[in-house]
């Protein structure tokens, strides 16, 4: 059964995350749904290399889920307004694993592609839900680091797990002993859900208001692509690249060094995301020290670009295979902090009852992201080469830096939706006309030239009536007459 929600005063007077009823469960939770994805990950497109498919099948099992993933984030904040989060979690801990099983009829098309797709749909709700219940079951001032501590607990778990599946494989256990190891991970992940408090995101039909609406909220809003449009170009033009670092790293490492490629090259993706993972739960840190993110999203964006341009320059010198690792370790801290920095950025921009549609967002640019990229650079590097790939990717992220740039100059008094008092009063004709005039005051006052003769031949004022009280503070006034 799961356990009893705290209010959000209640949670606000918490002094550590690990304090929280459901945190360490929603950790452990999404870790092994996460698992189980990654053991399946690379399996399936090989198994149905091995079962005599072709590549343009493999490739579309990937697709199928993908597709049924991005379908399903953009109606996730409905079902959690309307189930809650722990039923939806543990539905798609369950979808995300459990019809593996089923490829163990066959490789074919039909099992092949339906059952990805089925799996995408449970994907789909997981990386949703679970950004948003982070946000529900934390203290604000801790959402930095918690949300940091989410990034740590995924990229460990898919450390561990991606090569599970191809060593169970490897090891003469045969495709079907992964398919089982998929579904029994995420059956666990489906029961670890249950022990999550019953939290429901606040909403238009939320039973307390009060506990997640701002008190001005009835009052003019401003469209949500407005508040989520640069953090979401933030992290899509980096996840863009990052389809193309995951695609293609590995064999441009092994291209460049035949000989220690190929004994780094397979860990080359895990330098990416042992660095993202560190890099974001430091930045998480640093955001909730400042009390709020953004400090640290455009030199992220910075690293990002320095990681991807390297890489360029590394395959067109041809410099030592070293450098790559270098460069895989500046672009992964470079994605790891703007992963953070634009989901928490999104956070504060949207009202806390709408967490949910602000994770949808996110992950909706992630994926997408990640999807076109992996296409748009790989016909690039097929026509061309590696590092034109590459460099194409920093340019992307180039660009994604100029927007995040452009916003902070020009939005230092961005129009929030709610409590904004500056952009409701320019709203109003007579209050814009009164502190126009007062800035003309205030102009022609310290234009005006001071005859400072004068000023120090003028009396002081008389005392205020504070000062002339029960008739004594006639003499004392007279007295400061004279």
């Amino acid at each position: 059964m799961a356990v009893q929600a705290l209010s959000r005063a209640e949670i606000e007077k918490l002094d550590s995350i690990w304090k929280s009823p459901g945190y360490i469960p929603t950790l452990l939770a999404v870790a092994c749904a996460f698992g189980s994805w990654s053991v399946l990950l690379p399996v399936v497109p090989l198994a149905v290399i091995d079962s005599g498919g072709s590549e343009t099948l493999a490739g579309w099992t990937t697709g199928a889920f993908i597709v049924t993933t991005v379908a399903t984030q953009v109606f996730t904040p409905r079902l959690l307004r309307r189930f809650g989060y722990t039923p939806v979690m543990a539905v798609a801990a369950f979808l995300l694993g459990v019809p593996a099983l089923g490829y163990m009829l066959g490789m074919s098309a039909g099992p092949a592609l339906g059952f990805s797709a089925l799996r995408g749909f449970g994907f789909g709700a997981l990386t949703v839900a679970e950004s948003a219940l982070i946000a529900e079951l934390v203290p604000v001032r801790f959402l930095g680091k918690a949300s940091g501590m989410l990034g740590v607990f995924l990229g460990v778990s898919q450390m561990l797990c991606l090569p599970l599946g191809l060593a169970l494989v490897n090891a003469g256990l045969g495709y079907n002993s992964s398919y089982i190891v998929g579904a029994v991970i995420a059956v666990g992940a489906a029961l670890l859900c249950l022990r999550i408090p019953a939290v429901r995101p606040g909403g238009e039909d939320s039973s307390e208001p009060s506990a997640y609406e701002h008190i001005d909220e009835s009052g003019p809003k401003v469209p949500t692509w407005k508040l989520v449009t640069v953090p979401a170009a933030a992290i899509m033009t980096v996840s863009m690249s990052f389809g193309a670092v995951s695609t293609f790293l590995p064999a441009a490492v092994k291209e460049l060094d035949p000989v220690t490629g190929a004994v780094i090259g397979g860990f080359m993706l895990s330098i990416v995301g042992g660095a993202s993972m560190v890099f974001r739960y430091a930045s998480g840190v640093i955001a909730d020290r400042r009390g709020m993110p953004g400090s640290t999203m455009r030199p992220g964006q910075a690293l990002a670009v320095v990681g991807v341009a390297l890489m360029a320059v590394v395959m067109f010198a041809d410099w030592s295979v070293w450098w790559l690792v270098v460069a895989a370790i500046c672009f992964g801290g470079g994605f790891g902090v703007v992963q953070n920095e634009a989901l928490l950025t999104m956070f504060m921009r949207l009202p806390r009852s709408r967490v949910s549609d602000a994770s949808a967002i996110w992950n909706g640019a992630y994926d997408s992201g990640t999807g076109v990229g992996s296409v748009i650079f790989g016909m690039v590097a097929a026509g061309a080469a590696y590092s034109d790939a590459f460099a194409m990717g920093a340019a992307v992220i180039a660009l994604g830096l100029l927007l995040t740039f452009a916003d902070a100059v020009l939005g230092r008094h961005r129009i929030a939706e709610h409590s904004n008092t500056r952009a409701r009063l320019r709203q109003v004709p007579v209050a814009r006309r009164a502190v126009r005039g007062a800035r003309a005051l205030r102009r022609r006052a310290a234009d005006a030239p001071v005859d400072v003769a004068a000023l120090l031949r003028r009396r002081p004022p008389r005392p205020g009536w504070k000062e002339r009280e029960d008739g004594e503070g006639g003499d004392d006034s007279a007295a400061r007459r004279d």
